[in-house]
Formats: structure tokens, sequence, C-alpha cells
């Protein structure tokens, strides 16, 4: 039986890599605990690239290793369960499945996409309506799922245009995936950056700071996006004739009403969603954390008299196994930090780099890295560390380092295998829909534009926001 070329290289490097980290005499100065914590990262890290199992069980295995070796302690592994930003992400879901059960995603769609009367209407209230799920359900794929019964409603009214089908079908996993940025909850990227600059910085990023940081960056990247994807996948006749959705051609795809009156189920949702959401923005005003908003929000949205979904229903969404990816991989974190494996890693960097050229290379490295490793999680996982790490050795702002790696790492769209949202869109049956060519032709724009963008806010922008570039 012979190997996946891709798994025999995975494998040489890491096993290189754990023999010369074997030899005493190799790599002086540097501790016999950072020695197996960069061992147990090259491992996984090889892992996840080479191999096709499951991204959780390798994440597991490395964060027995590095306990079971005596790096972190068992205290430290199981700790991470407790975090804040997992109990966030898991009452997050029960609100989502709240929101799922009520319909009022399709009253929303209706409401926007009804209101085109162009293409280009079309593609940006549609952006629009997508950017606003991201503070709705967490999690790209959970948005993806949700969003695919307004495209195949969309899909159908204009079956008579497949290249405006195809656009559509290219949109929706690009703005979601684009868009997760703007909040701490839309991605468990975002929540494993946030506990590595609290470990390694003691730098606490909140749900408010991230939202003041990342929306504008979500806005901005998601409609420039919009147009790449409208330009690279229609051509003028295309884009030239007029559109009319209704909110029928909406309601056929739809097992809950998106028009007339709202039921009572739907207007206690809508109520508490705001209400969780005004929460989260006004953190600094009732310092209450966005853990325990999220919690409290979770019990309302599953009671037996205020409620619209049951727990246990509520509980069968969340992501158990990204949830337990995500413990592990802190834990990796947190050994990568107090072994000293991080800073010997970043140590040989050369001296005298400018903080915009650091910058730089971090977003062309975070844009490229989904080529090596697809999970989204897994990326920040092995680069935030890292480029924490080597922020404060070349002066640079960890805070502004890191957001700027995790936003970047967001692009994800070169293959259909790239992410969940662009292979769920990419094989629709009955539905016409992108080639692995468009989404090529869209990446050789996209790419550049996207990490252009990213470091002119990290550059320009968010030091008006309070996070200057340098220390």
């Amino acid at each position: 039986m012979s190997l996946n070329p891709r798994l025999t290289a995975a494998l040489c490097v890491a096993l290189s890599l754990c023999a010369l980290l074997a030899v005493p005499g190799n790599f002086p100065g540097l501790s016999g605990d950072a020695r197996v914590t960069l061992a147990v990262f090259a491992l996984a890290t090889c892992a996840w690239i080479g191999t096709p199992i499951d991204d959780t069980y390798i994440a597991l295995g490395a964060g027995l290793a590095l306990t079971v070796t005596g790096v972190i302690s068992s205290d430290t592994l199981f700790g991470t369960l407790g975090d804040s930003t997992v109990w966030l992400l898991i009452c997050a879901f029960v609100l989502a499945a709240a929101v799922a059960r009520t319909g009022l995603a399709g009253r929303a769609a209706a409401f926007l996409v009804g209101g085109a009367r162009t293409v280009r209407q079309l593609t940006h209230l549609t952006t629009a309506a997508l950017v606003v799920t991201a503070f709705a359900v967490p999690a790209t794929s959970g948005r993806a799922a949700l969003a695919l019964p307004v495209f195949l409603a969309l899909a159908k009214a204009l079956a008579d245009r497949k290249r405006l089908v195809v656009m559509l079908a290219l949109l929706f996993p690009t703005v979601i995936l684009l868009s997760a940025v703007a909040t701490l909850i839309g991605a468990g990227a975002h929540l494993i950056t946030v506990s590595v600059l609290w470990e390694a910085t003691g730098e606490r990023v909140g749900f408010t700071e991230w939202l003041l940081l990342g929306l504008p960056l979500a806005v901005a990247s998601s409609h420039l996006a919009a147009e790449a994807v409208l330009l690279t996948t229609t051509r003028r006749a295309d884009r030239a004739g007029p559109v009319h959705i209704t909110a029928e051609e909406i309601q056929r795809h739809s097992d809950r009403p998106v028009t007339g009156p709202w039921t009572q189920a739907e207007k206690r949702c809508a109520l508490l969603l705001a209400t969780v959401v005004a929460l989260w923005c006004s953190e600094p005003l009732h310092r209450v954390p966005p853990a325990v908003v999220a919690l409290i929000g979770a019990v309302v949205a599953a009671s037996p008299a205020l409620g619209t979904v049951r727990l246990k229903d509520a509980l069968r969404t969340v992501p158990w196994s990204l949830l337990l990816f995500m413990a592990a991989t802190m834990a990796m974190g947190v050994a990568l930090a107090e072994s000293g494996a991080a800073r010997w890693l970043v140590g040989g960097m050369p001296s005298g780099i400018t903080p915009v050229l650091f910058l730089a290379v971090v977003i062309a490295v975070s844009t490229a890295a989904h080529l090596v490793l697809q999970s989204r999680s897994a990326r920040s996982s092995v680069l935030v560390p890292l480029v924490v790490a080597a922020a404060v050795g070349a002066g640079v702002n960890p805070v502004a380092a890191a957001l700027a790696s995790t936003a970047a790492a967001g692009f994800c769209h070169t293959l259909p295998a790239s992410a969940k949202p662009v292979t769920l869109f990419a094989d629709l049956p009955g539905t016409p829909t992108y080639t692995p060519r468009d989404l090529l032709r869209l990446s050789a724009v996209l790419a550049p534009l996207t990490a252009a963008l990213v470091l002119l806010f990290a550059v320009a922008v968010w030091p008006l926001l309070g996070v200057p570039v340098t220390r």
C-alpha cells in the first residue's frame, strides 16, 4: 500500500525535525520542555497538513502528549474547557438554534433582497444581509447552512440567468468567510486568538473591542469582495437586465412564513437577540462578561415559558468537536509560550525590520496558509502563537499583529476544499454553481485585495481605534 505523497513529505519533515531536536548538542539554549513542545507541535502541524485524520483527534493527542511529558499540567489541559470563550460559543449556538427555529432569517432575506431592482443592488443587499448574520449565528459553516435555502430560492427565481446564479453561488461563501471577522463569535479561530493573546501578553480582547476593530473591516472587505465576484463571474450583458425577487419565491423554500404578522415566538426571539447583542456591545458600561450575557440569553431562549427551542435540541447543534479542538489548541498555545519554544522559533528574525514590513509578511503568510492548512482554527493555532512572540521581539503591538493574522487567514477561497462554506456551495444538485476555475479566477483578484485591505486597517485604521502598530 503506497502512501500519499503529501503524507510522505509531511512525515519526513516532522521526523527530521524531531530527530534534530532529540540531539542534546543541537540548538543550545533550548530547554527540554521547549524541545518536547516543538516536537509535538511539528508532528501535530504535519498531521494536520498531510493526513486525513480528524483535526480534533490530532489536537487532543498533542495536548495529551504535552501533559504526559510534564510540559503542561493536567489542570491546564482540562481547564481550557472551562475558559469563558468556550462557554461564549456554546451559548451562542443555543441562541442561534432559537433563531433558526423561528424563521427570522427568511423574513430578513425577503425584506432585504426583495428591494433589489438591479443586479448590483441584489449583490450588495445580499452581502449586507450575510454580514448581519455574523451577529446571530456563530461559525461560518452554521451561517452557510442557514443561508443555503435563501440562495436556492434566489437560484430558482433567476433560473433563466445562469451566470447570475453562479455569481450568487460564489458570493454567499465568499462573504460568509470574509465577514466572520465582524464579531468575536464569528469563527473559532477568533477565540483561539483571544486566548493566545491573554496567555502570552495578559491583554484581553473582549467582544466590544473585537466588534469595534472587526466590523468595519468585515463590511469593507465583504462589499469589496462582492464587486470582485460580480466582475469576475458575469459579463456586462448579465448585469444589464433588471431583477425582481418576490417574497412568494423565497417562501417556496422556507417552512416558516416570510411575510405577514409576526408570531409571538418570533417577537420574543427577535427581542432576545437584540438585547443580547446590545449587552455585548455595551460591555464597557455594565461590565458583565460576554459569556455571562450569552448564558443568560441561552437560558431564556430554552426556557419553557419564554423560549423557542428545547435545550436538548439546541445543544445538539453545538459543534462539540470544534470546542474540544479549541481547548486542546489553547493548551498547545500555553505550552509554546511558557516553555520558551515560541520565543526561540522567532529568535532568528532579522533585526531592523520595520513594523509595516513585519505586518505585511504576517498578512501574506496568513493569507496563503489556507493552501497548506485547510482548518481555519488550525491555522490560528499554528500561526498566532508565533506571530505574537515575533511581534514582541520586533517591537510591534502583538494585538495588532494577532488580529491582522487572524483577519488575513479568513481568506480561504482558492480551492473547493479550502473551507466548508466553499465546499457546501460548490456541489448543489440541480443548481448551477461555480467551478474550480471560477474560484482560481476570483482568488487571483481577491487575495491581494483582501491582504492589502487588512494591512491598510492594521496600519491606518486600527491605530485610530486604540490599537497602535507599535508597543
